[in-house]
């Protein structure tokens, strides 16, 4: 453990753990699910950090034995060098969880994809997107549910709200991976309308906020909303209904407008969406909060135009890349078949190295 840093933030962890773990183990905490949710998620969260310290610990121990034993058996000083690779390799780790995380990792998301400038082609692009975050939620296990949606005349989305869950309570959840997709996003390919054969340029923007817990949610006046209900639209079977049980929430004060269709009666669309309209509001607070403290911090998305870009489809090349790191590959058909891992690694390892830049 050389890092003279590490010291104070482990000790504070270490305290942290024990306490955790000894109000898990109080049956009265948990005539509170909620609060013994928070406490297991967090005990989640440092279950590595304990790990890595317990080994850490563990094998400078073993290294200051054998460089003690070398002097009187020369057996134990060929261990020396692996020992002092593997705590070095440890303390790194440790360093590294120990950096400063998003409080948000462990969170749920709820997406919102809008089509911008392109017209139709932007449309069915943004349903492409919609398309590849359900399969990748698919693959992690995820529950990706669509809350609300409007489709275009071909069968794209103007709009589309998703809400993504993940089964269990872990350290990196949904935001850990999806917060990075917020912003617009641009693709180059020849459209379904374009009888030339010509390749356009068309953006669509993704907005990406974490989804707090019921008990951790921004409270909302009533009288800043305005409540409309409306039949729920879709292509038929049996979860569309056929009342008017779609609800659309307006928040008076910020604009903000969510809609939720996919529920089956109208009070539980309008819970499900006074949610999302929650989240919102706390997505909204916290980045006008960061935004008070670092003056001109971009928003996700300002205005869905093709130039203020974080990523290109480029389908002629089948490449994607991310502006923001210089990322390209040529798997787009992969990607869009949900494969984003990839992708996704990159633009956590960057994240990762500014966070630990800035500590």
């Amino acid at each position: 453990m050389t890092n003279p840093t590490q010291p104070s933030a482990i000790d504070d962890i270490l305290a942290e753990h024990a306490g955790l773990e000894q109000q898990l183990s109080d049956p009265a905490l948990h005539d509170d699910p909620a609060s013994a949710r928070r406490a297991g998620k967090r005990f989640a969260e440092l279950a590595p950090i304990m790990s890595t310290y317990t080994r850490l610990r563990a094998a400078t121990e073993d290294l200051q034995a054998a460089r003690e034993l070398a002097a009187d058996d020369p057996a134990f000083a060929t261990e020396i060098p692996d020992l002092e690779q593997l705590v070095a390799s440890l303390d790194s780790t440790l360093t590294d969880q120990l950096a400063p995380r998003d409080p948000h990792d462990g969170d749920d998301v709820v997406l919102e994809i809008k089509s911008g400038e392109g017209g139709e082609e932007s449309a069915l692009f943004a349903s492409d997107l919609a398309r590849m975050y359900v399969r990748y939620c698919e693959r992690h296990g995820w529950r990706a549910q669509i809350l609300g949606l409007t489709e275009s005349d071909l069968g794209g989305y103007k709009d589309a709200t998703i809400s993504v869950r993940s089964a269990a309570d872990t350290p990196d959840g949904v935001w850990a991976r999806m917060k990075f997709e917020g912003g617009v996003h641009r693709v180059q390919r020849v459209p379904v309308t374009e009888s030339q054969g010509r390749i356009h340029t068309s953006a669509a923007g993704v907005l990406v906020y974490p989804e707090p817990d019921a008990v951790e949610a921004v409270q909302i006046d009533e009288s800043d909303l305005r409540v409309d209900v409306y039949r729920s639209s879709g292509k038929g079977g049996q979860g569309v209904n056929t009342t008017d049980s779609a609800v659309r929430l307006t928040h008076l004060p910020t604009g903000i407008v969510v809609t939720c269709q996919n529920e089956r009666s109208q009070l539980q669309n309008k819970a499900r969406a006074m949610q999302v309209l929650s989240a919102r509001l706390q997505s909204l607070a916290e980045e006008q909060a960061q935004a008070d403290a670092a003056e001109g911090r971009a928003a996700q998305v300002r205005t869905v135009d093709r130039s203020e870009r974080i990523r290109t489809y480029n389908f002629p090349e089948n490449r994607i890349t991310d502006h923001r790191i210089g990322y390209k590959a040529h798997n787009l058909d992969a990607v869009l078949d949900g494969e984003l891992d990839g992708l996704l690694d990159a633009l956590v390892a960057a994240d990762r190295q500014a966070r630990l830049t800035a500590e």
